[in-house]
């Protein structure tokens, strides 16, 4: 198992607009066996699994470490999984969830749970974030070297440096418009 990819995973999900089986589908891009699979009661309890992540990320956000952990301890107890090691590739051993039913939904609950879970107790509840450009919500898990990312996605970063570099020219502006006057 690729934690930071599960964890990655966990971060999508609650991006992603699963109020269809359509938007199932496109977060499971690349894993045909489960977007056949997908169907409504799948986005139901994804979108109840959303509800429940959001604030582990944002507490990871502030830093909130007892919450982080408490967090996902209340959802490991209520989705209990099994990791169990795959040898379908004898080169490169690596843990796979099993979660006994087989549901999609199931599937991606265990290993978000368990990404997140890793990455928390690897690298830290700081990896864990909500970006920093405003009006965005969206989550994301810092895998950066040294912790510094702050946005979702490059367009969030591009569009917040933007923004603030007009600021700067505007009140640049201001400042030489008092002293003319």
């Amino acid at each position: 198992m690729d934690f930071i990819r599960y964890a990655e995973a966990a971060a999508a999900l609650l991006n992603a607009d699963l109020s269809e089986v359509d938007g199932l589908v496109a977060y499971l891009d690349g894993r045909p066996g489960l977007q056949e699979r997908a169907v409504d009661r799948d986005c139901m309890l994804l979108r109840k699994l959303q509800r429940e992540l959001r604030p582990v990320f944002d507490a990871g956000e502030s830093g909130d470490v007892p919450a982080v952990v408490a967090g996902l301890n209340e959802l490991l107890a209520r989705h209990p999984i099994t990791p169990q090691i795959s040898d379908h590739d004898a080169q490169h051993l690596h843990l796979h969830v099993w979660t006994g039913s087989g549901s999609v939904a199931e599937q991606v609950v265990g290993e978000s749970l368990l990404g997140l879970s890793t990455l928390v107790c690897d690298l830290g509840a700081d990896r864990l974030g909500v970006c920093s450009s405003a009006p965005c919500t969206n989550a994301f898990v810092d895998a950066s070297p040294n912790r510094s990312r702050r946005y979702c996605s490059d367009r969030c970063s591009s569009r917040s440096n933007v923004a603030a570099y007009r600021a700067r020219r505007r009140a640049e502006a201001e400042r030489a418009g008092s002293f003319i006057g």
